[in-house]
C-alpha cells in the first residue's frame, strides 16, 4: 500500500486523482494539501503543508507553481519522495526543485501521460534519422483555460529531438513578425487555445514530397491522473536523486 499525501487535492487534477484512488488497492490518499478548504474529502485537508501531521510515503503535487516551494518544504520534513506534477513551473523554479535531489527522491514530467513519453521517444528516432532533410514543427492545442504557452509538454518534445542533433536548433515561436524563409536550424512551436481540448501534440517532420506526423491526443485528464498515482507507486522507498517517466518506462518495459 502506497500512502499518498496530494497537495492540490481540491483542484480539477486533484479531484480525479481522489476519485481513481478509490478504486486502487494498492493506493490511498491519508492527508491532502490545498489553499481551498471548501470540498468535503475523505481525508484530512490542510491549507498550509506546514501544518500537515500526517505520515505518508509520497507526495503528488499537481496544484501551482507557486506552491513549489510548500511542498518541497514539506516533502524534505517527512523525508519521503515528490512527484512533482505541475506544470508552468519557470526555470528559477525547475531548479530549485532539481537541487532537493540531493536531500530527497524527485519525480518530474512535463507531462505524465505514458503516451507522451514514448512519442518522445519516437520523435528522438524520428530526428535522428531524419533531421537535416525534413523541417520539424510541432503543434500543441489545449482548453481555454491554460495558462502557460506553448505548453511544457511541446518545449520537452522539442528539448527531447534537440537531445539527439549535432547542433542546437532554434526555437521559433512566431514567424508573422520577421518576413524571411525558414532556416533549416529551426524547430517551429505553435500553440492553439480553445474550447475544452484536453491536449493534443503533433510533431511534423516535413521533407520534400514526404510528411511524417506523430500525435498524441489525450481525451480526458485521467492519463496525467494515471501517470502520477503510477508514478507514486514507483517512488515508494526510492533514494534521493532525480527521477523522470523514463525512469518509469524502463522499469515496465
Amino acid at each position: 500500500m502506497t500512502n499518498i499525501i496530494l497537495v492540490g487535492c481540491n483542484g480539477k487534477m486533484g479531484r480525479v486523482i481522489t476519485a481513481l484512488t478509490e478504486f486502487d488497492q494498492d493506493c490511498e490518499i491519508v492527508a491532502g494539501v490545498d489553499v481551498s478548504d471548501g470540498i468535503e474529502n475523505s481525508y484530512p485537508v490542510f491549507t498550509d503543508g506546514s501544518l500537515c501531521d500526517v505520515e505518508a510515503d509520497v507526495i503528488i503535487d499537481f496544484s501551482h507553481p507557486s506552491a513549489l516551494s510548500g511542498s518541497i518544504a514539506l516533502a524534505k520534513r517527512k523525508n519521503i519522495p515528490l512527484i512533482e506534477a505541475t506544470t508552468g513551473l519557470s526555470d528559477e523554479q525547475k531548479a530549485e526543485l532539481f537541487s532537493a535531489q540531493s536531500e530527497i527522491p524527485v519525480f518530474f514530467s512535463a507531462n505524465m501521460s505514458l503516451g507522451i513519453n514514448l512519442l518522445t521517444q519516437l520523435c528522438k528516432k524520428a530526428a535522428s534519422l531524419l533531421w537535416g532533410d525534413f523541417d520539424v514543427e510541432i503543434i500543441e492545442k489545449h482548453h481555454n483555460q491554460k495558462i502557460d504557452a506553448p505548453s511544457g509538454t511541446a518545449l520537452a518534445l522539442a528539448d527531447s529531438i534537440s537531445s539527439v542533433l549535432d547542433n542546437s536548433p532554434e526555437y521559433v515561436y512566431d514567424r508573422h513578425s520577421v518576413r524571411k524563409k525558414r532556416t533549416n536550424n529551426e524547430i517551429g512551436i505553435h500553440a492553439i487555445r480553445g474550447g475544452t481540448i484536453v491536449g493534443e501534440h503533433s510533431v511534423i517532420f516535413a521533407g520534400k514530397d514526404e510528411v511524417v506526423e506523430l500525435k498524441h491526443q489525450a481525451t480526458s485528464k485521467e492519463v496525467f491522473a494515471v501517470g502520477s498515482i503510477r508514478a507514486a507507486k514507483f517512488m515508494k522507498g526510492k533514494p534521493k536523486g532525480l527521477y523522470d517517466m523514463n525512469s518509469l518506462i524502463g522499469e515496465i518495459i
